[in-house]
């Protein structure tokens, strides 16, 4: 080995070497702490959470158990206990899950219609004027009318039961996505269209690699709000001319003063909304994660 070699080699230990025992850049510094600090303000949320239910939960216990009344009427309420007992009750009846499973078919169909047909007319609505001219005024007459108040048409014009109750879960929720979307649409920079329509894009291409991507977070914040206002309708409609689902069951209860099992009914219903909005709001951030995060969300 040659000294020219010997030293070339010596050269490069001291360099790894350097690289080994050099500090961290700043901005490699910079996000491990920003990491670490997002990391702990999680955990931080999380237990606040859960505190804040377990507080609720035990004031509900002691208020009800110790049939406190002061303004309210604590003592007319049925106890944690005892909604905990009739839960486990409903839990191993077959009746519960038929109730659940037809909930969740009406609040899957009708929101599932009322997002395709929501993000379609919003977008012929923010890009066309004579659509927006022909269907805008009529969308606008129809939006500030509550779905549950279309269940004497629904009654009316649907053959089964089965038909108005997703027809008002579909009008529920179709509203909320639509006006979102058309907003979404109308507030996408023009600039991004323009410079796409030099290159020679067609009306599809624009569709495709502009309008679609751009009003993304637009659409899954409508479907987020149109999911929640379709569970309400759903429940009441279910309450009103349904015969099956959790709306159902929960007024045949309270029909018989069954007082557990209505709350039980209400913490289906609670579970199922938050599960699905959930779902949403999850395929929403997974979908636009390509985009900064503070539009994303």
């Amino acid at each position: 080995m040659t000294a020219s070699h010997s030293a070339s080699l010596l050269n490069d230990d001291l360099a790894t070497a350097e690289r080994a025992t050099a500090p961290a850049s700043p901005l490699v510094v910079e996000r491990a702490e920003t990491t670490e600090v997002r990391g702990s303000s999680v955990w931080r949320t999380r237990v606040l959470q859960v505190a804040s239910v377990a507080t609720a939960i035990g004031l509900w216990q002691l208020l009800t158990a110790d049939k406190v009344r002061w303004w309210l009427r604590f003592d007319t309420l049925p106890t944690v206990t005892e909604i905990v007992r009739e839960f486990g009750k409903q839990l191993q009846s077959d009746q519960f899950y038929v109730d659940v499973a037809q909930s969740l078919i009406r609040i899957l169909t009708g929101f599932g219609l009322a997002a395709v047909v929501g993000v379609v007319a919003g977008i012929a609505l923010g890009r066309s004027g004579l659509f927006a001219a022909v269907l805008g005024p009529l969308t606008e007459l129809a939006r500030p009318i509550p779905a549950i108040a279309l269940v004497p048409v629904a009654i009316l014009l649907f053959p089964s039961d089965e038909s108005g109750i997703v027809f008002i879960t579909f009008m529920a929720s179709l509203f909320p996505v639509l006006v979102s979307t058309r907003h979404a649409v109308r507030a996408l920079p023009t600039i991004w269209e323009d410079a796409l329509r030099t290159l020679g894009a067609s009306r599809t291409d624009v569709l495709v690699r502009v309008v679609f991507p751009g009003i993304l977070p637009g659409v899954f914040s409508g479907l987020s709000v149109g999911m929640g206002v379709a569970w309400i309708c759903l429940i009441s409609a279910e309450m009103i001319s349904g015969r099956l689902g959790i709306g159902y069951r929960t007024w045949q209860a309270y029909t018989i003063v069954d007082y557990p099992a209505v709350f039980v009914g209400m913490i289906t219903i609670g579970i199922l909304g938050f599960g699905t909005s959930g779902i949403v709001e999850l395929a929403g951030r997974r979908i636009t994660r390509w985009l900064p995060r503070e539009v994303a969300e």
